[in-house]
C-alpha cells in the first residue's frame, strides 16, 4: 500500500490516506480523480525513505527540502537539515540518567 499526505496552501498536512499498490503509480490521479478527493497530495512513506519523515497531521511539507517536517517541539530546537528532524541545542546527558527538556534551560534530570 502506499501512502499518501494531502496539505493545504500553507504546506500543513491535513490528513494521510492509503493508495492500493496497483494504482501508487497515479496517486494524485487516483485520489482526485476515482476518490474525488481535490487537494495536493505528496507521497510519503513509513520507512521515511521518501520525503525524510513519515507526516502526521500537524506536519508541514517543504518543498525547497522536499520533507516533511514534524512541529517544532520547543523554540530553541533547530532543524537537522540532512534528516529533517528538531534537535536540541545541547546533547542530552550520557549517564543512563532519564531527562527531559526544560525551555530555557535545557535537559533536567526526572
Amino acid at each position: 500500500m502506499a501512502h499518501f499526505a494531502e496539505i493545504d496552501e500553507s504546506g500543513v498536512v491535513l490528513r494521510i490516506l492509503v493508495v492500493p499498490n496497483d494504482e501508487e503509480h497515479r496517486g494524485q490521479q487516483y485520489l482526485s480523480d476515482d476518490l474525488l478527493l481535490d487537494g495536493t497530495w505528496r507521497q510519503c512513506s513509513y520507512s521515511a525513505t521518501i520525503r525524510k519523515n513519515y507526516p502526521g497531521v500537524g506536519f508541514s511539507y517543504d518543498s525547497l527540502r522536499d520533507a516533511f517536517i514534524p512541529p517544532q517541539p520547543f523554540a530553541s530546537w533547530k532543524i537537522d537539515e540532512e534528516t529533517c528532524r528538531w534537535t536540541a541545542p545541547v546533547a542530552m546527558p550520557s549517564d543512563g540518567g532519564r531527562y527531559r527538556w526544560v525551555e530555557p534551560t535545557g535537559w533536567a534530570a526526572l
